[in-house]
């Protein structure tokens, strides 16, 4: 069994939260942490924590420091840290990142490619 870190993350936690309401289309970049409500369509060039909460749904390519999921994602991630599916999350895409999380009961159909974590 995996062991999932899943920290509990409040809204706080976040300098950007993204609104259920809007639909992003277009390069998203960013250096701290962030929190998917809504919509994104295109890229993603981030450092720091991206959250993909329960409703939300990206159709993008990611580059991030940490990536949680527990809404929907398609799309490729590249993660320095941690990549994390928690039970609500999906994923079609690849996966390359030095630890990956997939919680029973997530959807994930990739390729998953471990890499070593590059020092701080």
């Amino acid at each position: 069994m995996t062991d999932i870190h899943n920290d509990v993350l409040e809204d706080d936690d976040f300098d950007t939260v993204l609104s259920p309401d809007i639909d992003f289309v277009g390069t998203l970049t960013f250096e701290k942490s962030f929190l998917v409500r809504g919509k994104i369509n295109g890229e993603i060039d981030a450092e720091g924590i991206l959250l993909i909460d329960e409703n939300a749904l990206v159709e993008a390519d990611i580059r991030a420091d940490k990536v949680i999921i527990r809404g929907s994602v398609k799309g490729n991630i590249t993660a320095a840290g941690r990549v994390e599916i928690t039970l609500t999350g999906s994923l079609e895409g690849n996966v390359n990142a030095p630890e990956i999380n997939m919680e029973t009961g997530c959807l994930f159909n990739g390729n998953c490619t471990m890499t070593k974590k590059t020092p701080q």
